[in-house]
């Protein structure tokens, strides 16, 4: 199995890079909607070597490698493919929605209207990640405090509104400050989607 690829990005689309490694072997590796940004600045250009903690899936007829920046992503990532009727694709596009942090505290929290809000996952398979999930995250929410869920959309609803599209706005949110008020999170977020 393979654990980890270091290469260069020699070709990234919005679902994946192929990273080729230093034996000249070009892997494909699936990532989420915000890893895109990694490559925006490395991807042919300099050809910057990127590292991806890996998560093999093999099945009879594949094998599909998906990759993380984070070690925590990975470990989260595989979380939720253990929920029953979630695949890797669908955990990528989870992924894909929000940070980490915001996602664990809303199912253990039960905050199913948040995830199908915000994700367009069906109510079904949201209250299936809360049941399979809650328990083994709500230690862990608990001890790490949090930030407001409601929050959250409030920000996402308030840059929809200014003309960004949904997957703008959750870029946008994943890298805000989590520690911020709304307020402050929008203006942070406007600056960020400003940048682009």
């Amino acid at each position: 199995m393979i654990g980890s690829i270091k290469g260069k990005i020699i070709l990234q689309t919005e679902k994946h890079v192929i990273i080729e490694t230093s034996s000249g072997i070009g892997y494909k590796v699936n990532i989420h909607l915000d890893e895109t940004s990694l490559s925006e600045s490395s991807a042919r250009q300099d050809l910057v070597e990127t590292f991806f903690w890996i998560h093999t899936h093999v099945r009879e007829d594949m094998f599909d490698l998906y990759g993380f920046l984070d070690l925590k992503e990975l470990e989260f990532f595989e979380m939720l493919i253990g929920v029953s009727g979630i695949g890797p694709k669908g955990a990528l596009g989870i992924l894909g929605i929000a940070s980490i942090d915001t996602l664990k505290k809303a199912i253990a929290t039960g905050d199913i209207s948040y995830l199908t809000k915000i994700s367009g996952i069906g109510k079904k398979t949201a209250e299936k990640i809360v049941i399979e999930l809650r328990d083994k995250l709500a230690k862990e929410s608990e001890k790490e405090g949090g930030t407001s869920l409601q929050g959250e959309l409030d920000v996402l609803e308030a840059l929809k509104s200014l003309g960004y599209s949904q997957n703008e706005a959750r870029i946008a949110l994943k890298k805000v400050t989590p520690e911020l008020n709304t307020n402050a999170k929008i203006k942070e977020a406007l600056k960020i989607l400003g940048g682009k």
